[in-house]
């Protein structure tokens, strides 16, 4: 089936590379424009390697070559001001706005006692504060548009705890419980709202000095390390695989799901 989302127009963060730009792509390639945010530039408290302008203007490249428009805009999902004037400028050259991605994150692996202050709020202000800018500036435009979805990525960590990430899992929890409130409040516009749980995906946030600093908070209690095993005999998962349950939730085809949890975490939350 082709042209899944034909016609359609959507906004997603974090879309310089990983997991944004697969959802760019394969949204693309199944007829949506798109209008695509990231910093590209280095994320607060963070121990992996952070996304460039040259790694957007690959994704717009990416976009392109697939037939559709793309519109990007370099700026911090925790800045609303800046998030706004970007995405009403999209809309006004794209001409509508159908969809909400809401990818952009970080993740600072730390035992308890080693989070600091600014690591919980470069975490929260991120990955709760940063997804509700997302909502508050795409949404008035799905209310005129007549509906549409939206899609908030959390983690398998808003389903089941995962060690040595306090202000992580806090956040995806609360993203969890956000895409609940925004699809009671938003149904009446014929808005749908759903949340995205993941299990470990390779994307560069596993790149830099990140897989240290996990076997170092791992170190204090190895037994927990047994807590990020997917049920499935896998190690991880790619973005494609991801981006597949993204095109669902955009799609017409799931119509009538909303507050709903999606899970394509290769059974790590039952395990």
């Amino acid at each position: 089936m082709a042209g899944r989302v034909e016609g359609k127009v959507a906004l997603i963060t974090g879309a310089a590379r990983g997991m944004g730009r697969a959802h760019a792509v394969r949204l693309a390639g199944e007829g949506a424009d798109v209008v695509l945010v990231d910093v590209c530039a280095p994320l607060p408290s963070v121990a992996y390697d952070s996304a460039t302008p040259a790694d957007l203007e690959e994704t717009v490249a990416l976009v392109e070559k697939a037939g559709r428009r793309a519109v990007a805009a370099r700026l911090d999902v925790r800045d609303l001001a800046a998030l706004r004037a970007a995405v009403d400028g999209a809309v006004a050259d794209l001409g509508r706005l159908d969809v909400i991605v809401a990818n952009a994150g970080i993740c600072v692996p730390r035992a308890w006692d080693q989070v600091t202050p600014q690591i919980f709020e470069d975490t929260m202000s991120t990955n709760v504060t940063g997804v509700w800018n997302t909502v508050m500036a795409g949404a008035p435009h799905l209310v005129e548009a007549g509906g549409g979805s939206i899609v908030l990525v959390s983690s398998a960590a808003g389903i089941k705890v995962q060690p040595f990430m306090v202000p992580y899992t806090a956040s995806k929890f609360a993203v969890r419980g956000m895409a609940k409130a925004f699809a009671a409040e938003l149904a009446k516009h014929h808005i749908r709202v759903n949340s995205l749980h993941p299990t470990g995906v390779a994307t560069p946030m596993g790149s830099g000095d990140m897989q240290a600093v996990l076997g170092a908070a791992m170190a204090g209690d190895q037994r927990l390390g047994m807590m990020f095993a997917n049920m499935l005999p896998v190690e991880t998962t790619q973005p494609e695989d991801v981006a597949d349950s993204v095109l669902f939730l955009a799609s017409d085809e799931s119509r009538y799901v909303t507050a709903h949890e999606l899970a394509p975490d290769a059974g790590v939350t039952e395990f």
